[in-house]
């Protein structure tokens, strides 16, 4: 019995050893994990049957609209196997698109869907709102637990926003709002923060008509195998692209256009096992942006942040290129970022990991290589604990690894760190950088097994980071 005993405990104990948290060495390690996942994530097959969405009845004038049309499609699609719901040459008018499993949504090259700035044309569905579950207005493009679902083609998808439609609701002046237009969301951000923290139901937490949440552009949520390439996404009210809790999700050669208030480019939220390649950013906020929840309700959920490639993307104006938080309270793991080239002198930072305390949650093993970065205004390389109000959950930044990063014109500072002390920034590894022209060095607190190998900043090399 004894015997048992010690070999059930030696078990225990191997799953617990195994289970541990264990830094990077060398960079062979996340690559080999990258070839890995790659084999994982896979685009999904459809039937090979077009759908015309001119046979239902659509009409490409720029003024028809045509929502019932493309539900008719994607309807019939759905219920005779799936397939592809085509939108010819033309530019195609529509509320809400709802997509349904097994269905492709393909824009040809020369058409546009361009969705309806009345937001009656918005079905309440149950959605994420700034990492927030509540009821409000439906995405441009929704889904909800649908599998097999893509947008692909070489159209454009025109959210039709403007400082007259959508933007103006952010309440910012420089957006289009002042004091005699009714809409501004700050009231009902404060009310949908109040019932997160109340932890409120999140289906009678009821917004849609008279509170100017603006709905996202394109959101699956809790969705398989979500697939987009080649189209052109502009003009959102909001995020971009937005899966929410989703799993395989795969997006290639997809460009985003999109200057109004947080708009962000692509933000996966609480997913597993997304890879983004080939991809172009030129946003109003963050080009990507990694998520998995806000305060409360990321942390009920639980869900990190897990499996992400981003690869060969172009970034430009934004306020990060590769961003992880700040609605971040269910953590984030194993994040690749490789061979992406950033510049503009409006993009704030290269690589930031943004959290707070009233979040919590553990972002771990980021792997940050072969990047070029023409300019930047802060910083290459930025830690920050302390994004928005504090709370009672430290968060945990660790394991984070940055090879071969070239900077040509630096803003302010190569690397900025913002910690606690009671927890601090750990295992941050930097490889091979080279950034030039920055007007400090570094300004960092509270970092712990710091490894700098061949790093130069202006010219003169970086062995330490004192403060």
């Amino acid at each position: 019995m004894k015997k048992y005993a010690l070999i059930l405990f030696a078990l225990i104990i191997s799953i617990s050893v195994s289970g541990q948290y264990k830094p990077w060495t060398s960079s062979e390690q996340p690559l080999q994990e990258i070839n890995t996942l790659k084999k994982q994530i896979v685009k999904p097959n459809f039937r090979k049957k077009d759908y015309l969405v001119t046979d239902f009845g659509a009409i490409g004038d720029g003024k028809t609209k045509n929502t019932g049309a493309f539900k008719k499609a994607i309807e019939k699609c759905n219920v005779e196997g799936g397939g592809r719901v085509v939108v010819p040459k033309g530019i195609f008018l529509t509320g809400a698109i709802y997509l349904k499993s097994n269905v492709d949504l393909h824009i040809s090259e020369g058409a546009t869907i361009l969705f309806s700035q009345d937001s009656n044309d918005y079905p309440i569905v149950f959605t994420r709102w700034e990492g927030m579950e509540c009821m409000n207005y439906s995405s441009l493009i929704y889904a909800h637990e649908e599998e097999n679902i893509a947008i692909t083609g070489k159209g454009t998808l025109d959210g039709n926003s403007d400082n007259d439609h959508w933007w103006f609701w952010c309440g910012a002046k420089k957006y289009g709002w002042n004091e005699s237009r009714p809409g501004r969301q700050n009231p009902a951000r404060a009310k949908l923060h109040e019932y997160m923290a109340q932890k409120k139901d999140p289906r009678e937490r009821i917004f849609g008509d008279g509170y100017y949440l603006r709905p996202n552009f394109v959101q699956p949520y809790k969705s398989k195998n979500f697939y987009m390439a080649d189209v052109l996404v502009k003009n959102s009210p909001m995020w971009n692209l937005n899966p929410v809790l989703c799993e395989n999700v795969l997006i290639e050669r997809v460009k985003v256009i999109s200057h109004g208030p947080n708009n962000d480019g692509f933000d996966p939220e609480a997913c597993k096992n997304v890879w983004i390649k080939d991809s172009y950013f030129d946003t109003g906020d963050d080009c990507i942006a990694i998520k998995s929840g806000r305060d409360e309700d990321g942390r009920g959920i639980g869900k990190p942040a897990e499996n992400h490639i981003i690869e060969n993307c172009e970034m430009k104006d934004g306020h990060g290129g590769v961003v992880i938080g700040s609605e971040i309270a269910g953590g984030a793991k194993n994040i690749y970022a490789i061979g992406n080239v950033m510049d503009s002198k409006n993009l704030e930072r290269a690589l930031r990991i943004k959290t707070s305390s009233n979040r919590g949650g553990i972002i771990e093993n980021v792997f940050f290589y072969n990047t070029k970065v023409g300019a930047y205004k802060e910083a290459a390389v930025r830690f920050n604990m302390h994004y928005e109000k504090p709370g009672n959950f430290i968060p945990t930044i660790r394991n984070i690894w940055v090879e071969n990063l070239t900077v040509e014109k630096g803003g302010k500072y190569a690397i900025l760190s913002d910690a606690y002390e009671s927890s601090p920034v750990t295992d941050f590894t930097m490889v091979n950088a080279k950034i030039n022209n920055v007007e400090i060095p570094y300004k960092v607190d509270f970092l712990k097994n710091v490894t700098l190998k061949n790093v130069t900043v202006n010219g003169q090399p970086l062995t330490d980071l004192n403060k």
